[in-house]
């Protein structure tokens, strides 16, 4: 890949579009056959011309049986060169979306091994822009723009040598418009403002689907305020620049386009005045009348082809703006595999002396998470993570199965160090429950599925079973094959949730994670959760984010994180027994108990 990310432009479309080069090859030979039928019936008309001319005396002197000839002959060449673009246009296809489906599957791969750190400080909408539009505009360009690209050099050359058989002055001239008209439209559609308005359009597009992304999401926020899109800040700014650049865009080009047009419908013009010229001296030249006449009526159809290469133009670059933000993608460096993998024997958890920041590369900012970490959860027993909000809970656990690399110290599971356990074989090894759940739009079977995707169905079900959520899934619509979010059929936090512990349980991996994985579950559920939750954690080594400390009191390890720091470790009893952040939060969260919500009260 890295070979190939060296070209740019238009170079760069043509070597993705080389991946099928024999079906292009053969769309390509096809097109130039279909352009050369297709202008069959020029010839017809200038044959049928001059046989009318030489005879315009003496009409009776016309060949009839001539005349048929050529227009059976300008019918043939039609229908030969509208089938050969059929099939053309068909091979091309099949090029087009062989290559997307291969391009899609390998962008999808490689954003599956980076980092989360680069899904973080990219959008939504940009990802979703460009793996769903910009790579369906290079269909456009393999399906369409080649084959029209070489329809119309085809053409244009076919046409030409047409011309310049007949009459070298009058071909002169619509050569002349011809190439002022595209070195025109190149400056238009391929200069350095064309590629900056380009890159323009893209970066709008862009903020502004991401803006509606976080807008839908926020909507039960904005109607329970009673907001509307004008106060929803953010995705009116970008909606309002996107505006602004579409107005400049169409100012910009505007005096080019007239032009462009301009100079294309002028060939008969600037042919009459030459055609007289050349008549002068050649009155009674009925050969060259024809001609003239030829270039009069063809001449114009010279330019259709031209404002079809215009359209090629502007889609091109815009396609080649879409290809370089693919390539940006493929440009980030996955998690490095090791060069010889190891695999642990043992699942205790260690970390030595760890440290770790969040970079943003765009702001070139840096902001530390964590700091000389150390501490062994160990295997069969549940290791909680506590301290307050921003104290680096979850950062800890999302450097086990390396989401991020460390920048210091080392994080081993049974002696070896992440770094040096396969990626796969590291994301078998550990499953997550996290707080905020989710759940694929697909049947509840298949959700559940995902953890072992080899599972029998009736595994499936013992894992529904285990995880409490059996019974509830039963009485849906369809059971298991009951697809969320179709047909108003939604579950509440507590039951998405079990389905993801349930899809845990499935996994069976012998690291378990759980951030608050009870949160949403209310007190007659939240019985359930817990009697999943230990059918999930027997014999593993768990990790537990907790937020609700009467959740971790039987834990045998607490882990107290301030600031990106431990700061005390010890069981809950020790803990409370000494003055701390540990007993600060415990004695915050009995004394909640107590709080009561007043009315009128003063």
């Amino acid at each position: 890949m890295t070979e190939m990310k060296k070209k740019e432009g238009l170079s760069r479309l043509f070597q993705i579009a080389g991946q099928r080069k024999g079906l292009l090859i053969l769309s390509g030979v096809l097109s130039a056959g279909s352009a050369l039928c297709m202008l069959t019936p020029y010839w017809a008309v200038y044959e049928v011309l001059n046989e009318l001319l030489v005879n315009a005396g003496d009409l009776d002197m016309v060949n009839g049986s001539f005349l048929i000839h050529w227009g059976w002959t300008a019918f043939a060449g039609l229908v030969f060169g509208l089938l050969l673009l059929y099939v053309a246009l068909m091979a091309s296809h099949v090029a087009a979306f062989r290559i997307l489906y291969g391009l899609r599957v390998r962008l999808s791969e490689h954003i599956g091994r980076l980092s989360l750190g680069f899904l973080n400080g990219s959008s939504t909408g940009a990802i979703k822009k460009t793996m769903e539009q910009n790579i369906e505009k290079i269909e456009t360009f393999i399906a369409h723009t080649i084959p029209d690209l070489v329809n119309v050099v085809a053409t244009e050359i076919f046409m030409f040598i047409i011309f310049f058989s007949l009459n070298g002055w009058f071909a002169a001239v619509c050569l002349a418009c011809i190439i002022m008209s595209i070195g025109l439209q190149y400056v238009n559609f391929m200069g350095k403002k064309a590629r900056e308005f380009t890159a323009t359009y893209f970066d709008t597009q862009e903020r502004m689907s991401a803006s509606a992304v976080q807008y839908v999401r926020g909507m039960p926020v904005v109607k329970i305020f009673g907001q509307s899109v004008h106060s929803f800040r953010q995705f009116h700014k970008e909606i309002l620049g996107y505006k602004k650049w579409a107005l400049k865009v169409c100012d910009t080009y505007e005096r080019g386009f007239v032009l462009f047009t301009v100079l294309l419908n002028s060939i008969v013009t600037l042919v009459l005045p030459v055609g007289l010229l050349l008549m002068q001296g050649n009155s009674g030249n009925l050969a060259l009348a024809a001609v003239w006449l030829f270039f009069i009526v063809m001449g114009p159809g010279v330019t259709s082809p031209v404002y079809k290469l215009m359209f090629l133009g502007g889609g091109t670059r815009e396609i080649d703006e879409g290809v370089k933000r693919i390539d940006r993608i493929f440009d980030e460096n996955p998690i490095p595999e090791p060069v010889v993998a190891k695999n642990p024997v043992s699942y205790d958890i260690e970390f030595d002396h760890v440290g770790f920041s969040y970079e943003n590369r765009e702001q070139a900012t840096r902001t530390e998470a964590l700091r000389d970490v150390s501490f062994v959860a160990r295997q069969g027993e549940i290791t909680a993570l506590v301290g307050p909000s921003g104290s680096g809970k979850s950062t800890v656990a999302s450097l086990i199965p390396r989401f991020w690399d460390v920048a210091e110290g080392n994080i081993r599971i049974g002696g070896v160090d992440v770094r040096d356990i396969a990626n796969e074989r590291l994301m078998n090894l550990v499953s997550f429950v996290f707080q905020d759940t989710f759940l694929f739009y697909d049947t509840l079977y298949e959700n559940i599925a995902v953890g072992c995707p080899g599972a029998t169905r009736q595994q499936v079900e013992d894992a529904a079973r285990a995880a409490q959520c059996h019974d509830f899934i039963m009485n849906l619509p369809n059971g298991y094959e009951t697809r969320i979010g179709d047909k108003g059929v939604y579950l509440s936090g507590g039951e998405s949730q079990r389905i993801c512990v349930a899809r845990a349980i499935l996994k069976n991996a012998p690291i378990l994670v759980l951030d608050e994985a009870t949160a949403f579950a209310d007190p007659e559920n939240e019985y359930k959760m817990q009697r999943a939750l230990q059918h999930l954690i027997k014999d593993k080594t768990v990790i537990v984010i907790a937020h609700r400390l009467s959740s971790i009191i039987s834990a045998q390890q607490i882990v107290v994180l301030k600031e990106g720091k431990v700061v005390q470790i010890g069981t809950h009893k020790e803990l409370t027994s000494m003055s701390g952040v540990y007993r600060q939060m415990w004695d915050a969260y009995t004394d909640a108990f107590r709080w009561e919500l007043n009315v009128g009260n003063k």
